[in-house]
């Protein structure tokens, strides 16, 4: 277990102790205490990397095995041009080092159906950032299977949407299947709509963490940028079959 914050994280951290319900939870310390696995360092893996380091995560893991390409920088805040062909996952975790030096942030492997389980050893809390299909269900089949809360996040075109998916509602309930939808890739995105999204995410996580607020827990925010209107819908999964009492 991580000590008590010291002199220097306090300082760092002394406008959000300064919000009562963080400081009344003892929020801090328990972000201190955190492991949070982010999967994507892209439009949305960005701002919950840098969001997540600078509020005071004690572990940090990304995971990404893309590399910067051109198109990526309008909208992925973590890289500029002198970066384009590096790794992702490296940079994010540099720049993550940077932002703030008492988090431990690590790299790991691309996520499979053979990695994911050991990466999930010791991980408070999985943030999915990503957004390709394959790996968003297998981190929501994965999650759901160990009884996990994780926090998702999607966004394309003019549209975002985010929500804490857990044992309550998960990824399948609401989207049974992939479906047709296309990647930014595909469908193209404005730069604003992932970063708006990412910080929301990144602000959940917070809120799982810190034991504070009403996460998104049951809920579907979603944006529509060209209106600028905001909902947020009430879930309601599947009944699944109950176990036999007996």
């Amino acid at each position: 277990m991580p000590g008590p914050l010291t002199r220097p994280e306090l300082r760092r951290y002394s406008r959000a102790l300064l919000v009562p319900e963080w400081l009344d939870a003892g929020a801090q310390d328990r972000l201190k205490a955190a492991h949070v696995l982010v999967v994507g360092a892209g439009g949305l893996g960005s701002p919950v990397i840098a969001s997540l380091a600078g509020a005071g995560v004690g572990t940090l893991t990304v995971a990404d095995d893309d590399h910067v390409d051109v198109s990526n920088l309008h909208r992925q805040t973590l890289y500029a041009t002198p970066d384009v062909g590096r790794a992702k996952a490296e940079l994010a975790a540099a720049r993550a080092q940077t932002i703030n030096p008492h988090v431990q942030v690590r790299v790991a492997p691309r996520v499979t159906p053979g990695t994911l389980p050991a990466l999930l050893d010791g991980v408070t809390l999985v943030v999915d950032a990503t957004d390709n299909f394959e790996t968003r269900y297998l981190i929501a089949d994965t999650c759901a299977a160990q009884g996990r809360e994780w926090i998702w996040g999607a966004a394309s075109g003019t549209t975002g949407m985010v929500s804490v998916f857990g044992p309550h509602a998960g990824l399948r309930d609401v989207f049974p299947d992939p479906g047709d939808d296309l990647s930014c890739d595909e469908a193209g995105v404005l730069g604003p709509v992932p970063a708006l999204t990412g910080q929301l995410m990144a602000l959940e996580a917070l809120k799982v963490l810190g034991g504070v607020g009403e996460p998104l827990r049951g809920r579907l925010w979603t944006f529509d940028a060209l209106s600028g209107r905001a909902r947020t819908l009430t879930l309601r999964a599947p009944d699944r079959p109950r176990a036999d009492p007996r």
